[in-house]
């Protein structure tokens, strides 16, 4: 028999479709204003030059979920719009599905603001995205949708001018509403990211 858990607010199951939304948006607005050419009457000073740029790529997860300490693995797709200002846009699809214990398995999708500055050929960064993280629980007793607060950091290193690799990404995951009461899960991911523009 299977029951389904609910967070208590109606909005977090409607979150995920606006999120959704958000990150095409912003995959959209980032696109057009690329292709949008500056005039060449003037001349930009180069440390207030502007532009954007997009990269996308993918991880491989471990975490520590605060539910019975369970220990799951994963992958994970990522989206980053920057500007050379230093602020950017993140978005993440998270899927933690291996290494389960008798069905229990998390997905998550959040975005928000980054702050990066580079050194060299590495790019450090802070994050602090909100999502929607799906829950199913041990034995697929229960699936509970609940509000994710995801601030986090890492290091990426250019290796080409279109690859970079992603050596660390921490991440921190705060479940302010989970059915058994707040819940904290935290992560470590490494993988590859292509500059697409």
């Amino acid at each position: 028999m299977t029951s389904t858990f609910h967070s208590g607010n109606v909005w977090v199951g409607k979150l995920r479709p606006l999120l959704g939304r958000m990150a095409v948006s912003t995959v959209l607005a980032t696109a057009c204003l690329a292709i949008v050419r500056p005039a060449a009457a003037q001349v930009t000073p180069s440390g207030d030059k502007g532009g954007f740029t997009l990269m996308a790529g993918g991880t491989a997860s471990g975490y520590e979920i605060g539910y019975g300490q369970q220990k799951l693995l994963g992958v994970a797709a990522i989206v980053d719009t920057d500007t050379t200002r230093r602020f950017g846009i993140e978005g993440e699809a998270r899927w933690l599905m291996y290494h389960q214990t008798d069905g229990l398995h998390v997905t998550t999708w959040s975005v928000g603001p980054r702050y990066h500055f580079t050194r060299g050929k590495f790019q450090y960064y802070g994050k602090g995205l909100i999502g929607v993280g799906d829950f199913t629980f041990p034995y697929n007793y229960a699936h509970g949708s609940y509000l994710v607060i995801s601030p986090g950091g890492g290091v990426d290193w250019r290796y080409t001018r279109k690859i970079s690799f992603r050596l660390a990404d921490f991440e921190y995951q705060y479940w302010p509403q989970f059915t058994f009461g707040a819940m904290n899960s935290y992560g470590l991911s490494a993988g590859i990211r292509y500059h697409i523009f």
